[in-house]
């Protein structure tokens, strides 16, 4: 979405990242499904898949609202936008959580389930982060690693597919065309960053990617709070 959004407008942006999302966890979905653990995805899925509808519709309303304010920088005027202002707020605290050792062994008892599904669901409605709540409830659900990783497929494609049929509504209202050409081309880029990074996996460390990808994220962030995108 960081990439996308230097393009499009973050709305749009985050819809096209969804279908790059879904279309890779459905992939996913093939291989795992059989996997998952049925009373955990009815117990964190159906919260999630109605708090993502509200995130969603949160989103829309915010790309429709006029700009926070204006500045010149260099001749050029620099406008800052709500749902750029809140997106790239929420990108830098989902950075400081990804980063926090603190946040990363932090868990949840399994009786939590559906609040996590909700606030999980939300924020993937909301900017696409979900992954972090979603494993940071399921690590306790008591479930085997067949069944963490399979479950969270099968939670991240029904969060994925009920956001995008608000995001496709929201564009079909507001006469927002879809760039297919971009997303196969961002789907296909997806699947090779994957085979590519299966192969580098042995050469570099998992910190040193968090490092890295935090920095770009930060990067984009602060463009998008300040007006620069």
């Amino acid at each position: 979405m960081p990439v996308v959004v230097l393009f499009f407008p973050v709305e749009v942006a985050i819809g096209i990242t969804a279908m790059v999302h879904f279309a890779n966890n459905l992939f996913k979905l093939g291989l795992l499904g059989l996997n998952a653990h049925k009373a955990t995805v009815m117990k964190f899925g159906i919260p999630a898949v109605f708090s993502a509808l509200a995130g969603a519709f949160l989103l829309g309303w915010l790309s429709s609202l006029q700009p926070v304010f204006e500045y010149s920088f260099m001749d050029n005027t620099l406008m800052v936008m709500p749902v750029k202002l809140i997106i790239g707020i929420l990108i830098i605290i989902f950075v400081g959580l990804e980063l926090s050792p603190a946040f990363s062994s932090l868990t949840l008892d399994s009786k939590f389930l559906p609040f996590g599904g909700c606030i999980s669901g939300f924020f993937g409605g909301l900017s696409g982060h979900q992954g972090a709540f979603r494993s940071m409830f399921l690590i306790k659900a008591g479930l085997s690693k067949e069944q963490f990783i399979a479950t969270g497929v099968v939670l991240a494609v029904m969060v994925d597919l009920s956001r995008m049929v608000i995001y496709g509504w929201d564009a079909v209202a507001s006469g927002k065309s879809v760039e297919w050409t971009l997303v196969f081309v961002v789907a296909l880029s997806a699947f090779l960053g994957a085979f590519v990074g299966v192969r580098l996996m042995k050469k570099m460390t998992v910190r040193s990617i968090q490092i890295l990808v935090s920095l770009l994220l930060t990067i984009v962030a602060v463009g998008m709070i300040s007006g620069f995108i």
